[in-house]
């Protein structure tokens, strides 16, 4: 797998951020995820985003954070905010989130941020599975969602 830094609006992000929408819709039925996001959220030294490519420089997994700070909607001061985190059908099981996570909590700590967050939902078992695994806790809701009751949200100290 070849993992690599793009911006949120590369064609290969728009393409694989289209299809966790339609994911979000098949499982919630509320037409994806309706949090804004801006190609500029992501940039250096203030977030990243990364695809992993296989072996075919096929577009197959995704993830993001974004900085986030005290802000009337749950967050703290120093936030890194996880976004979009996704592997395709076919590619799941194989480890590609891991490793993308590990590299985004990477960078977020080498950007000076102090807490990773995300926001997952309760039709994701396999996303709570992965967080839980990796040093996720559960923390005080945040986001557009925090008041959605099939809404969770997870932080791990970097």
């Amino acid at each position: 797998m070849n993992i690599r830094r793009v911006r949120f609006d590369h064609p290969d992000a728009v393409k694989l951020n289209d299809v966790v929408q339609e994911e979000y819709h098949l499982r919630y039925g509320d037409g994806g995820d309706a949090t804004v996001l801006d190609a500029t959220d992501f940039d250096p030294p203030r977030g990243a985003y990364l695809i992993a490519y296989d072996e075919h420089d096929r577009p197959v997994a995704t993830g993001g954070w974004r900085s986030q700070d005290s802000n009337g909607e749950g967050n703290e001061d120093g936030d890194a905010e996880l976004k979009r985190m996704f592997v395709v059908e076919g590619m799941r099981g194989l480890g590609l989130a891991r490793r993308i996570l590990a590299a985004l909590e990477e960078d977020a700590r080498t950007a000076s941020r102090v807490r990773m967050v995300l926001e997952t939902g309760t039709k994701q078992p396999e996303a709570v599975a992965l967080y839980a695994s990796s040093g996720y806790e559960p923390c005080t809701k945040f986001g557009y969602y925090r008041h959605y009751e099939e809404s969770l949200c997870y932080a791990k100290r970097l």
